[in-house]
């Protein structure tokens, strides 16, 4: 009786202990990232553009407004080399950039709508090419066609990740030159880790993915 009820109540010591390891492990786990997360919000623009709906026509038409706004927006900061500068001449430029978006939309044969604004918004965990951002709230451009319910469109404005080679999934080299610039080097080490190798990026991406759910989880 007695050793059945010790190894009960060692059984039970050991089950808190696992737990509440595991719980340090997922805080520092998160602490970390969100450490990661602060760092590329203070360094990055990014693009978030909405869809009037998931119709193919909708999301065909966003990709359409895609292009045009990043062709503006390379004009404009093709020799910018910090955030804040990118985020002041877009911030000037806000009406064009509507503009664009609007007659892009005309052209293909819609009336919607458009609402654009500069802001902090949530991302969720997003690649691009060989390199992954953690879920957080970033400063972005958002622009949000007609009903705006359809499928979102992410990319970087600021350093330029919005093109990506299709054919090898990397980002340009003055991308990641930029990139690394305006970050710290430890944490452009953990969000290319895996440049050379296919699981080590699918093992970030999935980290990150583990701790936006325990994020999300927790709210």
């Amino acid at each position: 009786m007695y050793r059945r009820l010790h190894m009960k109540k060692k059984l039970n010591f050991i089950l808190i202990l696992t737990i509440l390891i595991f719980l340090y492990i997922v805080l520092l786990s998160f602490n970390y990232s969100q450490a990661i997360s602060y760092n590329l919000s203070d360094s990055v623009f990014r693009l978030h553009i909405i869809a009037n709906s998931d119709s193919s026509a909708d999301q065909e038409l966003k990709l359409k407004v895609r292009d045009k706004i990043i062709e503006y927006m390379n004009t404009l900061t093709s020799s910018s080399s910090d955030k804040k500068d990118v985020i002041s001449m877009v911030n000037n430029h806000l009406d064009s950039f509507k503009e664009i978006a609007l007659n892009t939309i005309k052209e293909n044969g819609y009336n919607y709508d458009v609402n654009i604004e500069i802001g902090n918004f949530h991302f969720p965990t997003k690649s691009y090419g060989d390199i992954s951002f953690p879920a957080g709230n970033y400063d972005a451009l958002k622009i949000e066609i007609g009903d705006a319910i359809g499928q979102n469109w992410w990319c970087v404005l600021f350093p330029p990740l919005c093109f990506v080679n299709s054919s090898t999934g990397v980002v340009p080299d003055d991308s990641k030159n930029t990139l690394k610039e305006n970050i710290n080097s430890e944490s452009y080490e953990i969000i290319s880790e895996g440049n050379n190798s296919n699981d080590n990026t699918s093992d970030i991406k999935i980290k990150f993915k583990i701790i936006e759910f325990l994020n999300n989880f927790s709210k």
